[in-house]
């Protein structure tokens, strides 16, 4: 039977915000850091990974996906980060101001919904973020870690959010491929 990489995920897809967000990731690369960037096309913020599932399953997903309920949103993305702390970066990420309370209720209905389709509760608790780049090694680390301290307050702008994906993730040697597999519309 095949089995699909799935997560379940809200876009960014603003032009402007995406913009800044790859000066961003222009302005990491420069420092020489070993990183690996992730694709414009693919800046999004994970409600939840659920790896790879039985085709069987993606269907029951979707059904679930479909019951979410919630208004359309914005979300300010605002300050720049790293897992497990700027200190030792792991995880560059942007964090979420204003929104993140519906991307938490979201999550929260998300997790509720998996549960009878026999997916296990996420260990860790759920922050609302967009990952930029993920350390290889640490290489020029210092520098990272100052841009990090200069941009902890940076504002990058809203994204209004309209829906919740259930999206397919090919892994290739160039990168993730990303498809919708399920929209979810709110409101």
């Amino acid at each position: 039977m095949e089995r699909i990489r799935c997560f379940i995920a809200v876009d960014v897809d603003d032009p402007s915000l995406l913009s800044k967000l790859c000066d961003v990731q222009d302005a990491i690369n420069k420092l020489g850091c070993n990183v690996k960037l992730v694709e414009k096309e693919n800046i999004h913020v994970t409600l939840r990974f659920l790896g790879e599932i039985p085709q069987s399953l993606v269907d029951e997903v979707a059904k679930a996906l479909g019951k979410l309920s919630g208004k359309p949103f914005d979300m300010r993305l605002k300050g720049l980060g790293a897992f497990p702390s700027p200190g030792r970066p792991r995880v560059v990420w942007v964090g979420v101001a204003d929104g993140s309370q519906q991307l938490i209720d979201l999550y929260r209905q998300v997790e509720f919904s998996l549960r009878p389709l026999g997916f296990r509760p996420e260990r860790e608790a759920f922050t609302p973020h967009i990952t930029l780049a993920r350390v290889k090694s640490p290489r020029a680390l210092n520098s990272l870690t100052k841009l990090l301290a200069e941009m902890a307050d940076a504002d990058f702008g809203l994204q209004h959010v309209e829906s919740v994906k259930l999206k397919r993730s090919i892994l290739t040697p160039k990168g993730s491929i990303y498809s919708d597999l399920y929209v979810k519309q709110l409101g």
